[in-house]
């Protein structure tokens, strides 16, 4: 008979740990579960990791392409005005090419009427920037995006097949966006995202002839390059600086104190979320490991169940090989069937959690929207599997070579494995509580974060405040009076509707950010400088319709147009920032450059409206009367008596009747808005998530440490029984038992707190408003921990205290 048949052995094998698994089902089931949690979590997060960070940008050589930007001091990353675009892209000698887009919304006229839809306006080398080339018609040509071309537009496939049914007889036709013409030349590739300009549907050739456009101190779009052969991004940094700090000098009244930025493209488009999904693919790594070392330790209690029959089996000529065979099997099998269950919970959880993500959020982030088990992920999920099996036949192969197989035949043999097993245990308990610390830490700074964001002072009433946006056609409201007399029928028609308070206008909603211009404090002495503050136009009502909080001075007054002197109601920040220890009321305020606008008085201070995203600085703002310099594109805010929603409706609805050609978008509650603004959902799916691992992970902390306690126990029993026999009272038993539990939690408790430390300092710049070393959440998740670790260990210290001394000292030992 040969000796090595390993085909024979493996299916002896699989049989054998099959049934190893029926007779000890309890064993099985709880094993399986624990590590296909473990594995779900790790596969689902992964799924988002490899879709935003490491699956390759859908453009040709993207390692190649960089985000080009002006730097100022209030924004590192600032877009480019298209004067200084023409010049950079002119005079660089490190891109091949260099080009331009502006993600924006246009109106778009059909048979039916007119509907904003989102687009995007883009050089006409931009397709050819990034490698992409329609799968229906042409690119646009060279020139084409010059203001005296034909306007050219291509399609997104999505447009492409939601709008024209995919029919390849689109191209030719023509579309009518911004009132003016567009021919239709091509369609993009169906997988085509590009995020910094998303969402999409009609991609326009620049065609840079509006007022913005014609100002070199106007800026309005962003750029992007491909870098030339062997140049680097610092080399290619050194040649845009140089210049910008020519145009510096060239043009001090508009360039003064402009640098340039350049950046990765990977980082541009994933930068937002990057640290967000490295924060949860830790925690799931860490609920993992957690998993991993559960099942672990029921392996090791196993093992010392069976080392009898291994005992025999080696006695019998069972060499060490043919053993770990066996504990290597016995691993695939329990693997095969947790990761098996683990990849279906894993789809399903990919898809609820990316049901999960606001629509206008993943529109910003396209590359998560083609989620799923992609071969990547799966080979991730068959290598964490690996890892496993490799890990579970160690473990009990190791747990007897420290005590010895044949010591199974003789019966003093139990009390000095059952010591070795104890010290292996503990540490893995050590482990568990040390890691279940971390998370649950995470998750309490995180959920104070949230907290602290979604309470941040906002300067206005969201309850019973609605909004929706408005944009007129230029080619209609082509002067200030008609935009005026257009705002102010708005006004009076919506104010007239059932439930309705207020109503208020601005030209940008808060929490936006966007919109700022250059001023100068009247009297004081100019050097060029550049003090950038945000800018808005504002109805005399706009304030009061949001409750927002007047200082000093008064608001507008109604009768306050283009007629009347310029005037201006400025935010506390301002305030602080320009004139610090004075009183700004009756001070005047102009625009820089030097121009032959006059002065604006400042009649007014107001508490600080949160004009940018929840977690960033309140920046400087100042509000001018609506009918002094009027805009076509504004949001109206409407305060009701009753839930705001139901008011919607009747709000476009009124707008409409005083004129169907004025598009209207964006209509939701306030409070909406704030809790749905990208910075409060990736904190809140952060929170969820790590607060679900953290859960998990303190469930099978307080578990191991239960079946260590329970195990110790049980092999004390005889010890216990000869305690209480010489006198020892229950109360020396239950301190017995639960000083050893405390020790163990202790250290736990200690390494978990430093590491979470250390952990939360690395995930800052997802905290809000809460230090890493916030005292409070360390002290309750230790406070936690303890009272749970002291409860899981009561009921093992309970049966101790209750064993008979007569029955222990039966005990075989």
């Amino acid at each position: 008979m040969p000796r090595w048949r390993p085909a024979e052995h493996f299916l002896q094998d699989i049989r054998f740990a099959v049934r190893q698994l029926r007779k000890t089902p309890i064993f099985g089931v709880t094993a399986v579960v624990i590590l296909a949690l473990g594995l779900a979590a790790a596969i689902a997060i992964f799924a988002f990791v490899d879709a935003a960070l490491i699956r390759p940008l859908p453009y040709r050589s993207p390692a190649g392409l960089v985000g080009v930007y002006e730097r100022v001091q209030v924004f590192p990353r600032s877009n480019l005005s298209y004067a200084d675009y023409l010049d950079w892209k002119r005079l660089n000698t490190v891109f091949a090419p260099l080009s331009a887009y502006q993600g924006s919304g246009v109106t778009l006229t059909t048979a039916d009427g007119v509907e904003r839809v989102p687009a995007a306006r883009v050089s006409d080398d931009f397709f050819r920037t990034l490698g992409v080339d329609p799968i229906l018609g042409r690119d646009f040509r060279p020139g084409e995006d010059l203001p005296s071309a034909p306007r050219a537009v291509l399609l997104s496939y999505a447009a492409w097949q939601k709008r024209y049914g995919g029919s390849a007889a689109v191209l030719g036709r023509t579309v009518t966006l911004n009132d003016e013409p567009n021919v239709i030349v091509g369609v993009l590739p169906r997988g085509f995202h590009f995020a910094p300009a998303e969402p999409a549907d009609f991609w326009l050739s620049m065609h840079a002839n509006n007022p913005c456009d014609l100002r070199r101190s106007c800026h309005n779009m962003y750029g992007v390059a491909r870098l030339r052969d062997g140049v680097s991004i610092d080399a290619a940094a050194a040649n845009i600086a140089a210049i910008a700090s020519q145009l510096e000098q060239q043009y001090p009244d508009s360039n003064r104190g402009q640098g340039s930025a350049i950046v990765p493209l990977a980082e541009v488009i994933a930068g937002t979320i990057r640290p967000i999904l490295l924060l949860l693919i830790s925690g799931a790594g860490l609920l993992l490991l957690l998993a991993a070392v559960n099942v672990a330790s029921l392996l090791l209690v196993r093992s010392e169940g069976r080392r009898r029959e291994l005992a025999v089996r080696t006695a019998l000529g069972a060499s060490s090989a043919r053993i770990i065979a066996q504990f290597v099997t016995e691993g695939c099998v329990l693997v095969a069937a947790a990761t098996a269950i683990a990849v279906v919970a894993a789809y399903w959880t990919i898809h609820f959690l990316t049901g999960l993500i606001p629509a206008t959020i993943a529109a910003r982030m396209p590359f998560l929207l083609d989620l799923g088990l992609t071969p990547r992920v799966l080979l991730f999920a068959a290598a964490v599997a690996c890892i496993a099996v490799v890990l579970f036949a160690i473990t009990p192969a190791l747990g007897l070579a420290l005590s010895g197989t044949r010591l199974g035949l003789t019966e003093a043999s139990r009390g000095s494995s059952g010591l070795t097993w104890h010290r292996l245990a503990s540490r893995l308990v050590v482990v568990e509580i040390a890691a279940a610390i971390v998370l649950l830490v995470g998750a309490g700074l995180l959920g104070k974060s949230l907290y602290r964001l979604l309470h941040v002072d906002i300067g206005l009433q969201a309850e019973h405040l609605a909004t929706v946006t408005v944009t007129a056609p230029n080619v209609k409201y082509v002067t200030n009076e008609q935009t005026v007399a257009l705002v102010r029928q708005i006004e009076e028609r919506v104010r007239a509707l059932p439930g309705v308070q207020s109503v208020g206008i601005s030209s940008k909603r808060p929490l936006v950010g966007g919109n700022t211009m250059w001023i100068r404090v009247g009297g004081r002495p100019y050097n060029g400088e550049h003090n950038d503050v945000h800018y808005r136009e504002v109805t005399a009502s706009y304030f009061s319709t949001l409750q927002a909080r007047l200082l000093r001075g008064r608001y507008f007054r109604e009768d306050e147009d283009a007629s009347k002197p310029p005037v201006v109601i400025i935010n506390q920040t301002l305030a602080r920032q320009y004139f610090p220890g004075e009183d700004p009321l009756n001070q005047t305020l102009m625009y820089a450059p030097p121009s032959t606008q006059p002065a604006m008085e400042i009649v007014g201070i107001v508490d600080d409206l949160k004009e940018a995203p929840l977690d960033s600085e309140t920046p400087a703002t100042i509000y001018v009367p609506f009918a002094q310099d009027p805009t076509t594109g504004f949001s109206v805010f409407i305060r009701t008596a009753q839930p705001e929603t139901s008011v919607l409706p009747a709000l476009t609805a009124a707008i409409h009747e005083i004129d169907p050609a004025v598009p209207t978008f964006g209509g939701s509650a306030m409070r909406d808005l704030v809790n749905e603004s990208q910075s409060a959902y990736l904190r809140r799916s952060s929170a969820s998530l790590v607060s679900g691992f953290a859960a998990l992970a303190w469930l099978l902390g307080i578990v191991g440490l239960y079946g260590v306690v329970a195990y110790s126990v049980s092999q004390r029993t005889r010890e216990i029984g000869v305690r209480m026999a010489l006198g020892a009272q229950p109360g020396a038993i239950y301190r017995l038992v639960l000083r050893e539990a405390g020790w163990l939690t202790a250290i736990g408790v200690v390494i978990g707190l430093g590491s979470a430390v250390a952990a939360a300092a690395l995930m800052r710049d997802l905290l809000f408003g809460v230090h890493p070393w916030d005292l409070s959440t360390l002290s309750i998740v230790a406070a936690v921990l303890g009272l749970s670790a002291l409860a899981a260990s009561y009921v093992p210290a309970r049966r101790a205290a209750l064993v008979s001394p007569v029955e222990a000292l039966r005990t075989d030992q």
